[in-house]
């Protein structure tokens, strides 16, 4: 059941809470953290929904704050949820209108669970440095996805720039189960590396960060060529004896190859925001891999920018 309250307060959406959840008997003590979205309208709905889902992985608060600025009066709208078919803990969707736009911790201050971890999460655009943020300083963890830029390679570099501890972006999530393809395959005595090559889409955030990862991890240089996507579509590991490769042309499958062994098949399908953040939510300490992935970034610049600049077979933009 929802609530829907029109102009009204912090204080006052924090009663309604309260009383939804003694209408259906529950309690906060199952909220294990509360996730703040701040979206605009054009994201929002993908996100409380991706949102929603994890949550049955996850319990927990979703404070959809939507700032909609303008010259109108400054007033908050919102609609708050407990419960539901899908599992869903507790929503509230957060509309702030005029001046109130330019403080949304103000309104989402008061509405944290108490004595648990927040988590922000920007699924469109993010500020450059998200722990400066007024929203981002209430949290430990910070995600952003420098895909949903409009040019994911400078968000990227904005992110290098400005990482705290505590910063994620779902661009180096959607790597997780690329980079344990590559352990795997490593895991295995291989011969001396000499170096790797990344075929992504052009302007793939992702391509960018697992070259920085590669070249941080290996020592090796790391060449950056466009393809046709979706997303990531191959890397492969040069040795002395041969490549290692890992090619992935359908966006669900993967064929892994290496010398003196028969090729390998595996399910490598893209992920959607809902198991993304679904992972993210599973860790709350600081991601240092990623941190020292960005510190690697920036040697790479200039491959990355002959990367953008080379003719693929077909131009694409869509994430890993």
């Amino acid at each position: 059941m929802s609530v829907l309250l029109e102009d009204t307060t912090s204080g006052d959406i924090s009663i309604a809470l309260s009383a939804e959840r003694f209408r259906q008997g529950s309690s906060t003590v199952g909220r294990v953290l509360t996730l703040v979205i701040i979206a605009d309208e054009a994201t929002q709905v993908d996100a409380v929904r991706a949102a929603a889902a994890a949550a049955r992985e996850h319990p927990c608060r979703i404070l959809a704050a939507i700032p909609r600025p303008g010259r109108g009066p400054t007033r908050l709208d919102a609609e708050v949820s407990v419960g539901g078919n899908d599992g869903l803990g507790e929503l509230v969707e957060l509309r702030l209108r005029g001046a109130l736009s330019r403080h949304v911790e103000s309104v989402v201050l008061p509405l944290l669970v108490p004595d648990s971890p927040v988590v922000v999460w920007w699924p469109g655009r993010a500020p450059a440095v998200p722990s400066a943020d007024p929203v981002g300083r209430l949290a430990q963890r910070r995600i952003t996805d420098a895909a949903a830029s409009a040019s994911p390679q400078r968000a990227l570099e904005a992110r290098r720039v400005g990482y705290a501890a505590g910063d994620t972006d779902l661009a180096w999530t959607r790597l997780t189960q690329w980079r344990a393809l590559i352990a795997s395959s490593l895991d295995l005595p291989t011969d001396p590396v000499i170096g790797a090559m990344i075929k992504a889409q052009r302007h793939n955030p992702s391509g960018s960060l697992l070259a920085a990862w590669l070249r941080g991890g290996l020592g090796v240089d790391v060449e950056i060529r466009p393809s046709r996507g979706p997303g990531l579509t191959s890397v492969v590991i040069h040795t002395v004896g041969g490549d290692i490769a890992i090619n992935r042309p359908d966006a669900k499958v993967a064929t892994m190859t290496r010398p003196g062994f028969p090729d390998r098949q595996g399910a490598l399908p893209r992920r959607g925001a809902e198991a993304l953040i679904a992972e993210e939510l599973r860790r709350l300490d600081p991601d240092d891999v990623y941190g020292e992935t960005l510190a690697s970034l920036a040697p790479l610049v200039k491959t990355i920018a002959s990367a953008r600049k080379s003719n693929p077979d077909k131009e694409s933009t869509s994430p890993s």
